[in-house]
């Protein structure tokens, strides 16, 4: 792996959170169910269940952490059809985001969890941070509930008219990400892409102290 250090992305099937890492030169590894769409030379991409995964022991520590639980069982935009899918798929849906929150906490780094407005404020806490795309360049809204810890700093977003600061808060102009995407076999995948100007954002808040 690269001398930058190890970048970890779990049930993230893009890597979009870790191409910037990758541009400045460190290695990413990523975990999802899913194959990854396209290779990387210093992407790492892992087919597993999150559940039953373990970070390498013999791999150095990771720099940062970053946990995309899927959403589909937890989100309260589908709360309609929650009666219908079950205890089973709501218990899975939690299994996944314990393990992910025991890989980040495990790691010792600065770790994210990422989730829309969903479920998991009732069934683990409040989260630490909400943002919507729009505060950091990216022209659409979607309320998005950040768990953090091990020192993680949240990138602030600037505010229509500032001039003078990156990454530049911009006018919605795509409207909701939620509302807008067609009903297709793939439409949550799709939903859930990171916003790349939150992760150039997220980038630039945290390389200099990992």
């Amino acid at each position: 792996m690269n001398a930058g250090g190890i970048v970890l992305s779990l049930c993230d099937r893009t890597g979009t959170m870790v191409l910037p890492w990758i541009e400045a030169g460190y290695s990413a590894i990523t975990v999802d169910l899913q194959p990854a769409p396209r290779e990387h030379h210093r992407r790492h991409h892992i087919v597993a269940d999150i559940t039953q995964w373990r970070y390498p022991a013999h791999l150095p520590r990771p720099v940062i952490v970053f946990a995309f639980p899927p959403c589909s069982h937890l989100a309260v935009s589908g709360a309609r059809w929650f009666k219908g899918k079950g205890l089973g798929a709501l218990i899975h849906a939690l299994q996944v985001v314990d393990a992910c929150r025991r890989v980040c906490e495990d790691s010792g780094a600065p770790y994210m969890i990422e989730n829309p407005v969903s479920t998991l404020s009732t069934y683990w806490r409040d989260p630490d941070y909400t943002f919507d795309p729009c505060g950091y360049s990216d022209p659409y809204t979607k309320q998005t509930c950040l768990w953090v810890g091990g020192g993680f700093v949240m990138p602030e977003k600037v505010q229509i008219g500032d001039l003078f600061a990156e990454p530049t808060c911009v006018e919605p102009v795509l409207g909701s990400a939620i509302l807008n995407f067609s009903p297709t076999a793939d439409r949550a995948d799709t939903r859930s892409i990171t916003p790349p100007g939150f992760a150039t954002a997220v980038y630039r808040a945290n390389a200099g102290r990992v």
